[in-house]
């Protein structure tokens, strides 16, 4: 799965400056990081929706475009897929696989975040 959200990424970055009235993509990077989360959002409401009526194949493709559009929320942020996998390797050795960050988390185990617009820098 790795090797194919690496590529979705990278073609994301690719298109972020194609002209909008062509790519998909570079009209999400010009309409702003708001309708962006915004398109994320409707995305997993549609898995979560198609999960509740146990649709199979209808959660297979909107985790596909739920995924699409989280590569497009990554870019915008600066994030890479890299860095969201370590966070997974990382919780996994802390906590176990099928665990996430509790909530109730102490000031030690909370990661500091360089803010999302010095990530957007650095990345282009």
């Amino acid at each position: 799965m790795t090797d194919s959200l690496d590529r979705l990424y990278f073609a994301v970055l690719e298109a972020r400056d194609r002209s909008p009235s062509v790519s998909r993509t570079s009209k999400l990077f010009r309409d702003g990081v708001q309708k962006m989360a915004k398109k994320l959002v409707e995305e997993a409401i549609e898995v979560g929706l198609d999960a509740v009526q146990m649709n199979r194949e209808s959660v297979v493709l909107e985790s596909a475009d739920m995924l699409y559009h989280l590569a497009v929320v990554w870019a915008e942020c600066g994030v890479s897929p890299d860095e969201v996998m370590g966070e997974i390797d990382r919780r996994e050795r802390v906590y176990g696989i099928a665990e996430k960050l509790p909530k109730q988390a102490g000031a030690a185990q909370i990661r500091r975040m360089t803010p999302f617009s010095s990530r957007r820098k650095a990345a282009s």
